[in-house]
């Protein structure tokens, strides 16, 4: 693991995306909040919060943050069958947040896919990368559109 206590405390940012990809009545259903597991949406929100508070107990050599805020939102593009997952992770530590905000839409992701699978067996999870993060020594980066 990396020492970071000589590294200086500062605000750090990361946000993340992953797309899901459905067949189009599993989209109708998940917007109708039509399907036996219960509301996708807010599932896969909590899913994705709890997985970043614990990204630190699943990606070895990670350190324990504090976190000071983690948002996830949902967007569907109902022409593609895609829903796009985005999260928000923020803290004041000596070290970034970005595995936190990847872990959080690939968990989002993958309880999608859990209260799904059942009607739909041709899931894709695509897309999972990082868009933004800012805070320490390596400054501010932005993924090219």
């Amino acid at each position: 693991m990396v020492d970071v206590s000589e590294k200086e405390v500062t605000a750090r940012e990361a946000r993340a995306e992953a797309w899901v990809q459905v067949s189009p009545g599993t989209l109708e259903r998940i917007e109708a909040r039509d399907l036996p597991k219960g509301n996708v949406f807010e599932a896969a929100r909590l899913a994705g919060i709890l997985a970043a508070k614990k990204t630190w107990e699943l990606i070895p050599l990670c350190h324990p943050l504090q976190l000071t805020g983690v948002e996830i939102d949902f967007f569907t593009d109902p022409n593609r069958r895609k829903i796009q997952i985005c999260s928000r992770v923020r803290t004041r530590d000596r070290t970034g947040v970005e595995m936190e905000a990847l872990v959080a839409v690939t968990h989002a992701a993958l309880t999608i896919y859990d209260m799904c699978k059942a009607i739909d067996r041709d899931i894709r999870v695509l897309e999972i990368q990082l868009t933004f993060k800012s805070g320490g020594r390596s400054g501010t980066y932005q993924r090219a559109l």
